[in-house]
């Protein structure tokens, strides 16, 4: 059972993926890290020996401390933290438990280069409609909460990745791109390893109106729809972004908790 300085691995499982994920601290030892190199979604590293010093930068937020299980690292490094007034948990179990439980891991060696401040960049075209948000929204939602995203001519996308260190996506001829009858949500589901089935039956929805396969996917048409509407809404690609993640929030959440629920109107039928 949970403490108040502890959350449990059912309820972190419940907040991973939406927007109310605290801020996930992964504090292995690099001897551990390097015997299974992968992260909780959405996780950072930082070293326990630092956390006195790099504690700060997560002030007034909430955070979640993992190491190996839960135990010495994490609850010392959490300590160090309210002292910074960070509210701070430990995750019940640590890695391993997570690890147990079969939930989903996140392959470290996939992840770009990141910048001076932590974070991994990325680049695409401007005027994003349905992959080039799906992705963004992938990636901040349960690989890199702090990723930026830049939005450039399509012509110097490539150019623009070299000069600023950013990698890029949904382009031709780069690793983060469709392949085959799979677009470039689908390969990022497979490559950053979250095949979960919620992620899945969103990804066959993004794939089918990303691609014109409505058939796909009975919720294509209603993403297509609302996509096309944010891009008329919005002449800012990252305000249509932002608008874009709360879609992708919803989507996200009908996927994992409500595809049973069904609308309750009219109350009364007429009986036949």
């Amino acid at each position: 059972m949970s403490s108040h300085t502890s959350i449990s691995l059912d309820k972190l499982s419940r907040l991973v993926g939406t927007a109310k994920t605290p801020v996930l601290i992964d504090v292995r030892t690099e001897e551990d890290f390097a015997a299974d190199p992968r992260l909780i979604p959405g996780a950072v590293r930082r070293s326990h020996q630092d956390a006195a010093d790099w504690g700060g930068e997560f002030a007034g937020n909430s955070a979640i401390v993992v190491c190996l299980r839960g135990e010495k690292l994490a609850q010392g490094t959490a300590a160090w933290l309210r002292n910074a007034d960070v509210s701070t948990e430990t995750l019940e179990g640590g890695f391993e438990g997570w690890k147990e439980a079969n939930l989903p891991l996140v392959n470290a060696s996939r992840l770009p280069p990141r910048d001076a401040k932590g974070r991994t960049v990325w680049v695409t075209r401007a005027r994003p409609k349905i992959d080039r948000i799906a992705c963004p929204w992938l990636i901040r939602r349960f690989v890199d909460p702090n990723a930026v995203f830049l939005f450039v001519a399509p012509s110097e996308v490539i150019a623009v990745g070299e000069r600023f260190n950013a990698t890029p996506f949904d382009i031709e001829n780069v690793f983060w791109s469709h392949r085959g009858e799979r677009c470039t949500f689908d390969v990022m589901i497979e490559e950053f390893g979250l095949a979960t089935p919620p992620l899945l039956r969103l990804a066959t929805m993004v794939r089918a109106a990303d691609t014109g396969r409505l058939d796909l996917s009975p919720e294509a048409p209603g993403l297509m729809a609302a996509s096309l509407g944010l891009s008329r809404m919005y002449d800012d690609d990252l305000e249509q972004l932002e608008a874009g993640m709360t879609l992708y929030d919803a989507f996200y959440r009908w996927c994992r908790d409500a595809t049973g629920e069904t609308h309750n109107w009219p109350t009364n039928k007429a009986k036949t």
